[in-house]
């Protein structure tokens, strides 16, 4: 099965959050922040959103960072996903 985002929507997979800090300490899973670094997915068509035309500027594999409750989550096959609007991607990690 597969997901693809209608309209201004992206599909993103969150990455893992650190598992330590940098001085070494372990952190238990209550403590650790939510991450908010993603790998890009998929990415909706753009088009005429709300009377305004809407570019896409992410695409398929870009890493991202978004804002930190964004979105829709789901889950398909075992695996959990997010989609969000390309207004809610603040930036393009390169």
């Amino acid at each position: 099965m597969k997901i693809q985002p209608l309209s201004d929507r992206v599909l993103i997979q969150m990455t893992e959050a650190e598992e330590t800090t940098k001085s070494g300490i372990v952190l238990t899973s209550a403590s650790k922040e939510k991450p908010q670094v993603a790998q890009v997915i998929a990415v909706g068509p753009g088009g005429l959103v709300n009377g305004k035309e809407v570019a896409m500027h992410v695409k398929a594999g870009d890493k991202v960072i978004c804002s930190k409750y964004a979105g829709t989550e789901v889950k398909l096959e075992g695996e959990e996903y997010i989609i969000v609007r390309q207004d809610d991607i603040l930036a393009v990690v390169e």
